[in-house]
């Protein structure tokens, strides 16, 4: 989508092992003439990193079929085309390979599944997968490590979880996110049909902790927070995404996060995917002027990363950089803070509440409401962000004229 010649895709004309593990670019790559309609199939994740999954077209019974045989790496690039090779031997036969009824792993084996996904994603070095294996082994693998997916049922993992909320919540927390993973794993594969972590909401105690809502700047000061960063020696890349977090007002690890891809400078549009969504929906952000030239200037020191602010190692910008940058330039607030800053501008200034809400990508409480809420109301938010950068900027110049 982005108008830079080196950051085109040359498709092979058959996949080869380097290929796959070094694809760095979303699309689905199929493997050519005598491929037995195996593709392989690559989307950002929300940590950074790439999904690889491997699908196979068939025709079976005169229709076209499409069905999964597995993720990358831990089925390789021979063994999907085993896979496929052994297709497309059942349907020379007679047989329909899509029927196959295959044995339903263990909660462990899906673990052991999941974590394999994940681990590419995970800081080298990082105590992450020891951290993961710890937790289900004391707790979750004596219950049901054994017990195949498709029978553990929402009343066994609440019998897990709910003295742990009580006695340790954050280690409740903690296994929670990962025990929701697992079974999103166990739904797209096809084990599960839903996953049981999202009905424990009502049902789990709640800690008795007060909300801390973080800490945010009067909408007025804002113009001026971005003036000190400008005005710092920090690293350039860190400087673009904090202005570019504000006058988005995006999470930071979808800034942090934003790829070459996913943005259009012609329509001036950023397609956040669903993957790197809290919300876990796309989401799209139109961009101002003063956005554009913030990625003009991201290109002049792009890298061959692909993120639009890499680290000054061409790595992802850690979760503390941001905070770090605002908190040694003395401003009294945090990075998200900067979405509460925006979404009181908004009401002070009469904007639509549904335009506001729909700009910062949250969810709408009310599930009749949100049934029938079906549009981003995307041309409302492109002059609602120009009004909110045209605040924040003139601000910023409004008071370095008076200091």
């Amino acid at each position: 989508m982005v108008s830079k010649g080196k950051l085109s895709v040359k498709r092979p004309k058959r996949l080869s092992a380097t290929f796959v593990k070094s694809v760095n670019r979303p699309g689905r790559y199929g493997d050519g003439r005598g491929g037995h309609g195996l593709s392989l199939l690559v989307k950002p994740m929300a940590a950074g990193g790439w999904s690889k999954t491997w699908a196979q077209r068939l025709r079976v019974d005169g229709s076209l079929r499409d069905t999964g045989l597995g993720s990358y790496p831990v089925v390789s690039l021979a063994g999907a085309r085993s896979k496929a090779l052994a297709n497309c031997i059942a349907v020379e036969e007679g047989h329909n390979p899509l029927e196959r009824v295959a044995r339903v792993p263990t909660f462990r084996e899906t673990t052991d599944k999941t974590i394999a996904i994940h681990v590419l994603t995970w800081k080298k070095g990082s105590k992450t997968e020891k951290q993961w294996r710890s937790i289900f082994t004391k707790y979750v693998y004596p219950k049901i490590g054994s017990k195949p997916v498709d029978k553990i049922t929402a009343a066994e993992l609440l019998a897990i979880l709910a003295p742990l909320s009580i006695e340790k919540a954050e280690t409740a927390k903690k296994l929670r996110q990962r025990l929701s993973m697992v079974c999103k794993w166990c739904v797209t594969q096809g084990h599960m049909e839903q996953n049981p972590v999202e009905t424990l909401n009502a049902a789990l105690p709640r800690n008795g902790k007060v909300t801390v809502h973080h800490r945010a700047l009067p909408h007025a000061e804002v113009g001026l927070a971005l003036a000190k960063v400008r005005a710092s020696n920090a690293w350039r890349a860190t400087k673009l995404a904090f202005e570019y977090l504000v006058l988005t007002v995006c999470r930071s690890s979808e800034v942090r996060g934003a790829r070459w891809s996913e943005i259009d400078l012609e329509d001036r549009i950023w397609s956040v995917p669903a993957e790197r969504m809290k919300m876990k929906r796309e989401h799209r952000v139109p961009l101002s002027g003063r956005v554009l030239e913030l990625l003009a200037e991201a290109q002049m020191i792009s890298d061959e990363s692909e993120l639009v602010f890499p680290s000054s190692t061409g790595r992802l910008l850690s979760d503390s950089t941001i905070s770090k940058l605002v908190r040694e330039n003395g401003i009294k607030a945090v990075p998200h803070g900067f979405r509460s800053s925006f979404r009181d501008w908004c009401g002070e200034t009469g904007q639509p509440r549904e335009v506001a809400e729909a700009a910062l990508a949250h969810a709408i409480a009310n599930k009749t409401e949100s049934a029938y809420a079906r549009s981003d109301l995307f041309e409302r938010r492109r002059t609602l962000m120009r009004d909110w950068t045209d605040y924040v900027t003139n601000g910023a110049a409004n008071q370095i004229r008076h200091a």
